[in-house]
């Protein structure tokens, strides 16, 4: 049996942001129900995280969210099985109240507030939500008694990304969940895994962090034990390192920008006519926003005494001195511009 396998779709997300919203649905309506329909899926397992905030959320967002969400299951006769996520809570230490048995009802959808073996065709199924305090004694007996050896949840498991470079830290150790041989999971929204623990990640780009990192959701076969990815095309944010001693601007293409969020970094910029073009050419490419990024750092003369000012480099002219003393074979030219692009949009790090 093929089980599809969404997770951490944050509905409502930027504070109910309508770009994002259609962003979101641009995936379901083009990518996702159309392949769950092409290969005959008929359940689907939502490992949480299914709106964004705890507490509320706009009705436009729950309007769509009943209509091109919900009601899309119903229409293609697929069951859908919502693994309560930390973000589906109302309460911190308990399940209980949450926005999915408020949003979605149980009259077709079984939502899980604690942790259950379920069957699918013959394979035992561990599911597993958020454990907090009124569910945490339940949960380790589960997780130490259940004679499945697959385990489908939202955890958080120390060790892991939860985006990329940034690794968890306070969480549950990975020890408890060894006598699984497959765990999947949800909660970090980096795609990563360890051989036997998956976190498989968000279905689309939500945060700066999210950036050139791919997105997508996957098919799991039971009888196999395969995980299938399939990639969301669809992006929402670009970066531009603006460069002109590299590249001729004024064959930029922009139509590339539509409907996405960019930052526009600048890293050497000798015609400032030219740039000035660039920039009136991006603000009508009908972007979302359009962000430029430029490092004006200076000292103040007024507030900083002379010998201080004499005696003191900026963090850049420091970083390119450095290169200059490297023993390598690297071009430092473009070490240099690298580094200075990479210093240039640190000083507006946004996630």
């Amino acid at each position: 049996m093929k089980l599809a396998i969404i997770t951490d779709t944050h509905f409502g997300a930027r504070n109910d942001n309508l770009n994002f919203n259609e962003y979101f649905y641009k995936f379901y309506e083009n990518i996702f129900f159309p392949t769950l329909k092409e290969k005959g899926i008929t359940t689907c397992v939502h490992m949480g995280d299914v709106v964004d905030r705890r507490k509320f959320i706009s009705f436009k967002i729950a309007n769509d969210f009943r209509k091109r969400f919900i009601n899309k299951f119903k229409e293609l006769g697929i069951d859908l099985h919502i693994i309560i996520g930390n973000h589906d809570t109302y309460y911190k230490n308990t399940n209980e109240v949450n926005s999915m048995e408020e949003l979605v009802g149980k009259d077709r959808f079984k939502i899980y507030t604690g942790p259950e073996v379920v069957n699918f065709d013959g394979t035992d199924i561990v599911f597993m939500p958020w454990i907090n305090a009124n569910n945490y004694d339940e949960s380790v007996n589960v997780l130490n008694t259940a004679k499945s050896n697959i385990l489908f949840g939202h955890l958080e498991i120390n060790g892991f990304e939860m985006h990329r470079g940034q690794f968890a830290e306070g969480g549950w150790d990975r020890e408890l969940f060894r006598r699984f041989d497959t765990v999947f999971s949800g909660h970090f929204h980096h795609k990563s895994d360890d051989g036997q623990i998956y976190y498989l990640g968000t279905p689309y780009e939500i945060y700066w962090n999210d950036f050139q990192d791919p997105k997508g959701f996957h098919i799991f076969d039971t009888n196999t034990r395969e995980l299938e990815r399939i990639v969301n095309p669809y992006t929402l944010f670009k970066k531009i390192y603006y460069d002109d001693t590299q590249e001729d601007y004024t064959k930029h293409d922009i139509t590339q920008y539509k409907d996405q969020y960019v930052k526009l970094i600048v890293v050497n910029k000798k015609d400032l006519y030219d740039f000035d073009k660039f920039v009136d050419r991006l603000l009508l490419a009908d972007a979302y926003e359009v962000k430029i990024i430029e490092d004006f750092s200076e000292l103040d003369a007024e507030n900083v005494s002379d010998d201080i000012v004499e005696n003191t480099e900026d963090t850049m002219t420091l970083l390119e001195k450095y290169i200059d003393q490297l023993d390598v074979t690297l071009s430092k030219d473009r070490l240099k511009n690298t580094m200075r692009a990479l210093y240039t949009e640190a000083q507006d790090l946004e996630m």
